[in-house]
């Protein structure tokens, strides 16, 4: 009698501790792959000759670009070199501030030169106060430059939020100021890309979701986080069973290139989405393993991909190194084989500023041979 009366008298306590134990983990901070943690690699003083550009003007105007594409079938696969040059033109502070930004946390974190941080704070400062890429009047390619810009800034921005060195401990004011808004336009791009049609959804949502998802850990966002995983199910879903993905097989002669464009995002987000609990590895049966294994066939032989959409394969994108960079988190999430880790040395450094900088220093630091920023 007196070990049921004990045990009725434990009950509510065990549950209540079950319950709050539940309640913690879901509450939990979102944080990053374990390489964004590494401290400053060394500090520097002295020399301030690489202090800071003139910073690129707060973009704040209307979102609406000339496509590069401009004039191309639906295939959306032939280059205009008029409409591409206005687009960089019109695009430029954009992507200065991209690539900048990305530069600048690289250096800092590679040599802690204060001027070096206090530039980076400086400019994503002064466009967070301009409310920079909010537009509301927008097309395609517009909605497309605020979240590859988003991701450029957020991802580049975690390294200094969780470095062990703690760069942002004395500048809290400037860091609410710039995860506000982040946040902000994470919420745009949401609105921007959620719930499109299947026919619709492409690599373009993928890099939406990585935008998001590099914000909901830089501001610790649990409806962003699960946003990005949910559009990040709707990629790998489209996936069939050779590893193709249908929306990317209709870019005609650059459809290894999409594909290839199209793995970057969704390593990264199944890489964040693990560390936070959410294991994607075999959403769709291992989707994501099957379309990184199809590139890497197609690379040693386009012809694959020639026999499935009829059209000789364009090579120039995947002559570039730096194109591979998701082979950094893909490598962490599937075990890969020895030809394709040797493949993967032989390109580091992987440096990227739309996945936040050097991600071989992330993923790993071991084979990173320190080439020059």
């Amino acid at each position: 009698m007196r070990n049921r009366t004990l045990k009725n008298l434990l009950a509510p306590s065990l549950l209540t501790l079950a319950m709050f134990a539940g309640a913690t983990q879901a509450a939990a901070p979102l944080r990053p792959p374990q390489g964004y943690f590494a401290p400053i690699e060394k500090v520097k003083t002295g020399d301030s000759s690489k202090g800071c550009d003139a910073m690129p003007t707060p973009y704040t105007g209307s979102l609406q670009f000339r496509s590069k594409y401009e004039g191309s079938d639906k295939a959306r696969s032939t280059l205009n070199v008029q409409s591409e040059k206005a687009f960089r033109d019109t695009t430029a502070d954009i992507t200065k501030m991209e690539r900048g930004t990305s530069k600048r946390v690289m250096q800092y974190m590679r040599d802690g030169r204060p001027e070096q941080l206090e530039c980076t704070l400086n400019w994503l400062t002064a466009w967070a106060k301009s409310d920079a890429l909010m537009s509301k009047d927008f097309n395609h390619t517009g909605k497309s430059m605020r979240k590859w810009a988003l991701g450029s800034m957020a991802s580049s921005y975690i390294r200094l939020k969780f470095s062990d060195s703690h760069p942002l401990a004395n500048h809290q004011q400037e860091s609410q100021l710039i995860e506000a808004w982040f946040s902000k336009m994470a919420d745009q791009v949401v609105s921007d890309w959620d719930n499109l049609p299947l026919e619709k959804t492409n690599n373009h949502s993928y890099w939406a979701a990585w935008s998001v998802m590099a914000t909901s850990v830089a501001t610790n966002r649990r409806d962003l986080f699960d946003w990005a995983v949910k559009e990040y199910k709707v990629g790998v879903n489209q996936v069939d069973a050779d590893g193709y993905l249908p929306n990317e097989l209709k870019r005609q002669q650059r459809a290894l290139a999409y594909h290839n464009y199209a793995l970057p995002p969704l390593a990264m987000i199944a890489s964040f989405a693990q560390i936070n609990g959410v294991d994607l590895r075999q959403e769709n049966n291992g989707a994501l393993k099957r379309l990184g294994d199809r590139v890497l066939a197609g690379v040693n032989d386009p012809d694959e991909f020639e026999e499935k959409n009829g059209k000789e394969q364009d090579m120039t994108d995947l002559k570039v190194d730096s194109k591979f960079a998701w082979l950094e988190p893909f490598c962490t999430l599937y075990t890969c084989s020895p030809d394709v880790l040797e493949k993967k040395h032989e390109m580091q450094p992987f440096k990227t500023f739309r996945l936040g900088g050097d991600l071989t220093k992330v993923y790993d630091p071991a084979n990173e041979k320190g080439k020059g920023s």
